[in-house]
């Protein structure tokens, strides 16, 4: 088959991945460090390689262009426990195929391999533009936190797209970051150095949000006494990002859609178009394609939109990315002074909270809970009261949910009286038919909720991999 090159320091997961990958018929080869991978890779000319980040020495990010230099056809898939948004853009920029976060699942490597091995060429007529790896700054305004999976993938879709030109859809719930995410591309692509202008649609009257995305000629209207550029104009050389873009008025739809298409707009009052150098970024927290079916919402549009659509998780589905954005929140808010502690307790109130505001409505719980507590170690009871009918309870839940647990325990009683309605105690045995209902229900319910992450499933219900793709099998 094909010659592959694992650079990874962990010995389990280097003897995992060349079992998997010497099983489909690859000649596989693994080495512990960055020197001993370009060694390797002079002899052993691998045709794919799977890189890890963190190394001893030297870093695998650092000798990604020397590898690729030695091998320029060979796609590399790099590795990393710790991804966050700028490992993402480094590795991406430098050249790499994937981007895979530990840990992962094998059946995802396999067929990444695969999908690599299957672009090589395409790879090896690319390699002569690989970018600088640099990275751009990051500022606390374009700063995205977080280590979930997830996020991971917001990251991995950030980094492909900021340095092309397409347009992009951001959706997802209110308060999830689609205006970070937004701000991310562009100070990722090649426009960071020219305008970023955000606005929102829904935020503007429909009298005068004509105007104000493409300006006015003098004597446009009743006030125009000069000519004014618009938020197109504005934004020329860079970024304009349409917050809530579900809420333009179907008049003006027509109008962005021309816009977009033959990069000009017509300022109110004049006939003459004037042609616009400006990437597009739009996000809404509403179903477009249920507004297209409502006729609301243009489908013409929402293609040209579409083209490289971001969805961004709710808060909810983030995991441990609540504490580290409590801690960053906490952080920007001190201004140099002392960060205030989190107690356990009070991490552990955090991730017990639906936050159905998300980020927005975290950021102004954690930063009324360091108000409450002046400076002092923060605890449950420095949250704000959880509105409408949580209002009325604790911060801090008792473990698991009271009404959930007495369904469930009226579920089970009822299957068992189902199964001594004989009368008799002949019934059984019942103990193991139980279990394996319940089992077979958690399992395929925690998989479904993960999206088919086995890697993720496996954390929730707090079993190795390999347990539950036994389970998954049974």
């Amino acid at each position: 088959m094909s010659r592959i090159l694992i650079i990874d320091d962990e010995p389990a997961i280097g003897w995992s991945l060349r079992e998997i990958l010497s099983d489909e018929g690859h000649s596989v080869e693994v080495a512990a460090s960055v020197e001993a991978g370009l060694e390797a890779c002079g002899r052993f000319l691998p045709e794919a390689m799977l890189l890890d980040v963190r190394l001893p020495g030297r870093d695998g990010l650092s000798a990604l262009p020397e590898l690729r230099g030695i091998v320029p056809h060979a796609p590399v898939v790099v590795m990393t426990a710790f991804g966050d948004l700028d490992t993402a853009v480094r590795a991406v920029n430098a050249g790499a195929f994937d981007y895979l976060v530990k840990p992962f699942d094998l059946e995802s490597v396999s067929r990444i391999v695969a999908q690599a091995l299957a672009e090589r060429e395409q790879r090896a007529q690319r390699a002569a533009n690989v970018a600088n790896p640099s990275a751009a700054a990051i500022t606390d305004t374009t700063l995205l936190v977080g280590s979930s999976p997830p996020m991971q993938e917001v990251f991995k879709q950030i980094s492909l797209v900021a340095p092309t030109d397409l347009p992009v859809l951001i959706t997802g719930e209110t308060g999830t970051g689609k205006d970070l995410a937004a701000r991310a591309i562009h100070a990722h692509g090649p426009r960071r150095h020219r305008p970023f202008v955000a606005t929102s649609l829904g935020a503007l009257s429909p009298s005068v949000i004509e105007s104000e995305l493409f300006g006015h000629v003098r004597g446009a209207f009743t006030g125009a006494t000069s000519d004014r550029p618009g938020l197109f104009a504005l934004a020329e050389g860079g970024t304009l990002f349409l917050d809530e873009i579900g809420e333009a008025p179907t008049e003006l739809q027509v109008k962005l859609l021309r816009a977009l298409e033959n990069h000009e707009v017509t300022p109110v009052g004049s006939a003459t178009p004037r042609a616009l150098d400006v990437r597009v970024i739009a996000a809404t927290n509403r179903d477009l394609v249920g507004a297209i079916a409502a006729g609301s919402f243009r489908e013409d549009l929402y293609h040209r939109l579409h083209v490289f659509p971001i969805q961004m998780p709710p808060l909810a589905a983030r995991g441990d990315d609540i504490a580290a954005l409590a801690s960053h929140f906490l952080a920007r808010q001190a201004a140099g002074r002392p960060t205030p502690t989190m107690s356990e307790a009070f991490r552990d109130a955090l991730r017990g909270r639906p936050w159905p505001g998300n980020i927005r409505e975290l950021k102004h719980a954690v930063e009324y809970a360091a108000v409450v507590a002046r400076g002092g170690t923060l605890r449950p009871e420095h949250l704000p009261a959880q509105p409408s009918a949580a209002a009325s309870q604790p911060a801090v839940q008792p473990e698991g949910n009271a009404a959930a647990d007495a369904q469930v325990v009226a579920a089970v009683g009822a299957w068992v009286d189902a199964a001594l309605a004989t009368g008799s105690t002949t019934a059984g045995p019942l103990h193991e038919p139980l279990i394996d209902l319940v089992e077979t229900t958690l399992v395929q319910k925690v998989v479904a909720a993960a999206g088919g992450n086995r890697t993720a499933a496996a954390k929730l219900l707090g079993l190795d991999r390999a347990t539950l793709r036994s389970k998954l099998g049974r």
